[in-house]
Parts: structure tokens; sequence; C-alpha cells
């Protein structure tokens, strides 16, 4: 007979006991994860039916899917995004109603665009603050100190992460290098970053092929990798030394670039204060003034 699963008693051991079981959920299941570590608020705030209207799947889904975690039904489970959205902030539910509402009217006016983003991009900073736990980011600032090299990909959507995070790194006088695709040659380039340089390779769904791939190459061949990506389901996540989230909400048409910018300047502005403080054991990366 089948043991059931422990039934977490936190936010912090919810996600992980979903990402942790995702591979094995079926389709309508996973389709559920993926709207429980995307959507948190949504799924806290929202009715059994409007969850699953927007999650695609049918009512009956997200009690099997509470079931497969060891809760006796989907409110207990619930109660946990519940708990964790009060702890955050007790004025988060009125400003997401706000902002729902605000959603419905279907303004279309280019300032009623723009006030929609500005709000869109509040939210996002707070998931991003609630998301990045400072270990993690502890963790990312120690490898890129360390590293005699740090090596960027992105692609697509998360490119200008990528450019942005070359360019101040490089200011900071850490050797830092884009890997781009002109030419085709990404993978050429990727195969000669040795281990004791780092890759931050950045990715947001849908996953571009080759940031994957060449993440996997290099953790392969032991260079520590620094994953920036939208949660625990990205396929990054496997090769990551380290992995910064940033809680991205997926289902947002328009997804925005304001919070992996966000979270890519205090990372170096956070290895620019490592640095200083240490000047006398500075990295192998930083360059000789």
């Amino acid at each position: 007979m089948a043991t059931a699963p422990a039934r977490a008693g936190t936010f912090e051991e919810l996600k992980t006991a979903i990402s942790r079981q995702y591979p094995t959920l079926p389709k309508q299941l996973q389709r559920i994860a993926r709207y429980a570590l995307e959507r948190p608020h949504s799924l806290a705030l929202n009715t059994v039916a409007a969850i699953a209207e927007d999650a695609e799947v049918q009512p009956s889904s997200l009690i099997r899917f509470a079931n497969a975690l060891g809760f006796r039904g989907f409110s207990e489970m619930q109660s946990i995004f519940r708990t964790h959205l009060v702890e955050r902030s007790t004025s988060y539910r009125e400003r997401i109603r706000e902002m729902r509402t605000h959603l419905r009217s279907g303004a279309n006016a280019p300032e009623a665009v723009l006030h929609h983003f500005i709000e869109s991009s509040i939210q996002g900073l707070e998931h991003l603050g609630e998301n990045v736990r400072a270990a993690d980011l502890r963790r990312a600032v120690q490898i890129l100190a360390a590293a005699a090299r740090v090596h960027v990909l992105a692609q697509r959507r998360a490119f200008p992460v990528a450019a942005y995070l070359t360019y101040a790194l490089n200011q900071l006088e850490v050797r830092t290098q884009l890997i781009d695709s002109v030419g085709g040659m990404q993978h050429q380039f990727a195969g000669g970053i040795s281990a004791d340089e780092a890759l931050v390779a950045v990715s947001f769904r849908n996953y571009s092929p080759d940031t994957v791939e060449i993440a996997a190459l290099c953790h392969a061949r032991g260079v520590p990798v620094v994953a920036i990506t939208d949660g625990p389901l990205s396929p990054l996540v496997q090769s990551a030394s380290v992995t910064l989230e940033i809680g991205d909400d997926s289902s947002q048409p328009f997804r925005s670039l304001v919070q992996p910018l966000c979270l890519a300047e205090s990372l170096v502005v956070s290895l620019g204060h490592h640095i200083a403080e240490q000047p006398s054991t500075r990295a192998r990366g930083v360059q000789a003034t």
C-alpha cells in the first residue's frame, strides 16, 4: 500500500513539494502545479471555480492536486497560500482586487495602458522580493567573485538582461564575456569555459533550448552556473549551482523585464560591495587597474 505524501506545513515546504512531485503528476495536475508556483496570490484569493477556469482544468482536479500533496482537500492547501499572503502584506489583497477590477474595465487609452504596466511592475517587484532568497543571492555573489571570468548567456526576451549584466560587470572591472548567437558560434564559445570561470544563464518561459543546453553542458564540466529564471520548474534549475527566481507570471500577455533587470542590478551592486569589502582577496576575475 502506497504511503501518503507528507503534508507541507509552510509555503516554502509546499513549493518544494510541488517542484519535487511535478515530473510524476498527470498533465492536468502539472498545469495546476505551474499555476500554483507562478500565481500563488491568485490561488490564495480566488475561488475553486475561478482558479479552475484560469488554469483551464476541471474543479475536481484541484482536489486531486491537493490530495496528491497530502492534503485532505483543496481548502486545506489553499490556507497555506492565504497565510503566506497575509504574512507578506495585509494590503496586498486589496491591491490585487483593485488591479483585477481595472483589467475587467477594458480601458485601452494610452494612459490607462501605462498605469496598468506600472501596477503590474509594482506587483512583480513585490513578488521578486518574496521569491529571491538572501542565501541564494549571497551564493551568486560568491560564485561571481571567485570566477576567473564570467560568461553571460541569454536569448530572445531575456537577452537585454544579459546585455546589461555584461556591461555592468565590465564597469566593475570584472572580466565578463557575452555569449551571443552571432554566426551561430555560441556552443563553440561555451565549450571553452573552464571550471575556474562561471556562467550566468538567463531564460524564462518559453525557455531557450540553446541556453538550457549550454548551461547543462557547462554544469557537466564542473563550471559553476548562476541561473536567473522564473521558477522552480525551469529546466535551468537542474544545471544551476544557485537559482535566482523572479516568480514571473506567465499568464500575462506582455511579461515585464522590470523584475529580472532589478535582480541583475542588485546582483551587480552586491558584487561591487563584496569586492570593495575584500580588497586584499579580490577575485581572480577582477582586472588590474
